[in-house]
């Protein structure tokens, strides 16, 4: 074991990152002053606070969480590289030299996305492949993670040991709780419960029979419904450390494994889920230096809170009035905010950063409910980047069309408010790239399963979060599509669903239809059941290919949606390899649409590209 905790202990991650502005972050073992370098044309510009706002959140006694914000007009000349540096006290932290340039992402040619990266899914994480592409022309521009980019609800017992020894070595912040069978924190690591059997220190709504009727018939079941919830996070600490872990090398370092610390039944799965973790820790020196040199924009989707999260009224509901539940789902979004939300457009973000930086204390979190409050509370985590083309990314988690006749159908994705504000911000645009986490475009063949089971009031059996779910965001979408005024060429980026696939979709009966491309890529290490998909996949092909008639079954009758398939899986259309999607464009304003690439790169480094029949 290491002796000594180094002062940098994750990052740092290059952010946003355009022509005027950069935003970096990184964590710190003791309270400092970073100060930033950028070198660029082999000039190095240093700053004054004038042009670098620096915040500084502390997270526990040997934690701090550093966001470096820079702006100055004309910070960067286009199409140049840059590298930088940071320091503190004049010793160097970080240091560039010896690592992949940094480029500003103006004209968009090489998009990368990926989502779901599950610690310990059987699948070997695709992101450290990345680093080989650094260095050439493959380089890709810009990087979206587009939800689950952590799994709070589904952790292994390996790394909930790491967490619990992550929590003691930090000092992070320990917390009470209202209404919960613990009181404190701090009394998770050692409980009786606490590892594989967390399901019974969860809120349940056993006593609630209105409740239980809503939710599963007669049936007793948790407030919390992911079907892993063995090992599921509870509290601010465990969120700050899981995140600590999934990016950075540093801290495992410090990790002991003793299988001792679980109840004798689950040592065996302990050992194999081990394993698996081993694995996923050899390749995070990697994935410190992709981010590191890759602008990186996320989002959230379920599982970075928890799973069903959000998914209908009666489920907000009830959550909402149980303390002990809403500060669970508080504590997992607030880990949001910090090691993913903030760094996305942090100008915008400022409020935000105010209520952080004013309860986020050297010695505790000041106010803790009504920190949570203000977190659960905000409104603008999508955002949009000015590139070109221009980026929009969506909230399909916080802004939802709640269902007023039945508190069982599941939400729309996004609110009526909230789709006019996103036709709004595209009117007027040639191309457009949209980052949804679910794909506005699924698997009809799932879809359909998904409508059977939630007529029948068990939409949160089979996940029933698609677009096409809620009448009313639906019509909303699917009419921006249809839009006179809508953009010619729309690329959407999408995951969420454990398989990967490209939808061309162009409108019937229309002499100009716009152009739809969506690329849907999931995930960077969790898999949907091989065999499962390989029968979804010919059924899907028999009963909803593109001249069949059930097409006009649908909510997308007006549509006609034509596959790519991946080369090299004998006519499949949604495969599921570990991998990142990325989505070559070509460098001029008026292109067609069937000249957008679109490839995996997955885990073992293998490039699968989707082509048209």
């Amino acid at each position: 074991m290491a002796n000594k905790i180094p002062l940098l202990i994750a990052g740092p991650f290059l952010r946003h990152t355009s022509l005027d502005e950069v935003c970096v972050t990184l964590v710190t073992s003791s309270f400092c002053e970073p100060e930033i370098t950028l070198v660029q044309n082999d000039r190095n510009t240093s700053f004054t606070s004038k042009h670098v706002q620096h915040d500084c959140l502390p997270m526990g006694k040997k934690a701090f969480l550093h966001i470096l914000h820079v702006q100055k007009p004309n910070l960067f000349s286009a199409d140049s590289a840059f590298t930088y540096d940071i320091k503190v006290n004049d010793e160097t932290l970080f240091t560039q030299s010896n690592h992949p340039q940094c480029y500003v992402p103006t004209q968009l040619t090489k998009v990368m996305h990926g989502s779901c990266r599950k610690i310990h899914s059987e699948g070997s994480d695709a992101l450290p492949s990345v680093a080989d592409l650094l260095d050439g022309d493959e380089r890709p521009d810009i990087l979206f993670l587009t939800g689950d980019q952590v799994y709070v609800d589904d952790v292994a017992g390996p790394t909930l040991h790491a967490i619990n020894q992550v929590i003691s070595l930090l000092g992070l912040h320990q917390e009470t709780f209202t209404d919960g069978l613990i009181q404190c924190s701090n009394e998770l690591a050692e409980h009786t419960y606490g590892y594989y059997l967390r399901e019974s220190l969860l809120p349940n709504i056993e006593a609630n029979e209105a409740l239980d009727r809503v939710f599963f018939g007669a049936k007793r079941k948790p407030l919390f419904t992911s079907v892993n919830a063995q090992n599921h996070l509870m509290s601010f600490a465990e969120i700050c450390a899981l995140y600590l872990l999934s990016f950075s090398p540093v801290l495992w370092a410090f990790i002991e494994f003793d299988e001792q610390v679980v109840p004798e039944e689950f040592r065996d799965k302990y050992r194999n889920e081990q394993r698996i973790v081993a694995a996923f820790v050899e390749g995070l020196d990697q994935v410190q230096t992709v981010l590191a040199a890759i602008p990186t924009y996320m989002i959230f989707d379920d599982h970075d809170v928890t799973d069903d999260w959000n998914l209908n009224r009666a489920w907000e509901e009830a959550v909402c009035g149980h303390a002990f539940s809403k500060r669970i789902i508080g504590n997992a979004l607030l880990g949001y905010a910090l090691f993913q939300g903030i760094g996305n457009q942090p100008e915008r973000l400022k409020p935000l950063r105010q209520l952080l930086k004013k309860h986020l204390l050297k010695t505790k979190i000041k106010a803790h409910d009504e920190l949570l409050e203000g977190i659960l509370e905000w409104e603008k985590w999508h955002y949009s980047l000015n590139t070109e083309p221009p980026v929009r990314v969506l909230d399909t988690r916080t802004r939802r069309w709640r269902s007023e006749s039945n508190p069982k159908k599941p939400s729309g994705l996004m609110d009526w408010e909230a789709l006019v504000d996103f036709q709004q911000s595209i009117v007027g645009q040639d191309n457009v790239i949209v980052v949804s986490a679910a794909p506005i475009y699924g698997m009809k063949f799932i879809e359909m399963i998904q409508r059977v089971f939630t007529w029948f009031g068990q939409a949160l059996t089979v996940d029933a979060e698609n677009w096409m779910a809620h009448k009313g965001t639906a019509n909303v979408m699917l009419n921006i599509f249809r839009h006179v005024k809508t953009p010619p060429r729309f690329m959407i980026l999408s995951g969420d669903v454990h398989y990967s696939f490209v939808y061309d979709v162009k409108m019937r009966f229309r002499r100009n239809s716009p152009q739809v491309l969506q690329f849907t890529c999931s995930g960077i290490k969790n898999q949907f059941p091989e065999r499962l998909l390989s029968v979804f996949d010919r059924l899907n092909r028999v009963f909803y290919s593109s001249r069949s008639p059930l097409n006009f079954l649908t909510k997308r009758r007006f549509m006609k949606i034509t596959e790519r398939k991946p080369v090299g899986y004998g006519g499949a259309e949604h495969i599921n390899p570990c991998a990142l999607g990325v989505l070559h464009l070509p460098d001029t304003p008026n292109f067609d649409l069937s000249e957008v690439k679109c490839t995996l790169l997955s885990a073992d480094k293998h490039k699968i590209a989707f082509e048209d029949e």
